[in-house]
């Protein structure tokens, strides 16, 4: 198993990214993160695929947009061509799952499915064999700095159940003292924000995340 950190760049400040992103990179973040929110699937507006595009002058890093739209079909194809590898949406924002993760993956990148704390492992049960990646949401999406539901840490245990070679990804409340229960739990790719931006450094924050690591 393979165990990664994705930084979220939700919290930092946009005009800084083309200087802190290199930094979280050279640090042994492995995934750069974009919470793209339309202020309808959440009430927050964040941005768009320009901001994907400007940063991939700035790294070679693999993007993966986390979109939290209410059609996120209509923004795959602008993601792709800024340079994401990877698109996950929610099983919450449509009615044809299925037919959005074929399309990705005639597109050439990964295919990821998230769920809100709320929605039941059930609702990904006939994708689990077909997505790239889980994205289990232990935070009710839409602003960072959240506590971690310890509730959906059983959801984790049984994706990690239902499929062991799995990516599963989780997001929100992740800290050096949440991070051994996640693991525990069978999450392998990690999304850290706001706990970076509260460390000394943005080199110290990697660190003691990836200290965590088996």
């Amino acid at each position: 198993m393979n165990y990664h950190l994705a930084p979220s760049i939700l919290s930092f400040d946009l005009t800084t990214l083309s200087t802190e992103v290199p930094r979280l990179v050279a640090a042994g973040a492995s995934i750069i993160h974009l919470d793209v929110m339309d202020g309808q699937f959440v009430p927050p507006i964040t941005f768009g695929d320009v901001l994907a595009s400007n940063l991939r002058q700035h790294t070679n890093a693999p993007m993966e947009a986390h979109l939290m739209t209410v059609t996120p079909d209509r923004h795959f194809d602008a993601f792709i061509k800024a340079g994401c590898k990877r698109i996950i949406f929610h099983i919450e924002a449509t009615a044809h799952a299925h037919r959005l993760v074929q399309y990705l993956k005639s597109q050439g990148v990964e295919a990821g499915i998230a769920l809100n704390p709320a929605t039941p492992v059930e609702a990904i049960e006939n994708l689990i064999n077909e997505v790239d990646l889980v994205l289990v949401m232990t935070i009710n999406p839409g602003w960072g700095g959240q506590p971690l539901l310890p509730f959906t840490l059983e959801k984790i245990k049984r994706i990690r159940a239902m499929r062991p070679d799995l990516d599963i990804e989780v997001d929100g409340g992740v800290d050096p003292t949440t991070l051994p229960e996640i693991i525990k739990a069978g999450a392998n790719v990690f999304v850290v924000g706001s706990y970076l931006l509260r460390a000394p450094s943005l080199e110290e924050g990697v660190k003691s995340i990836l200290g965590g690591f088996p």
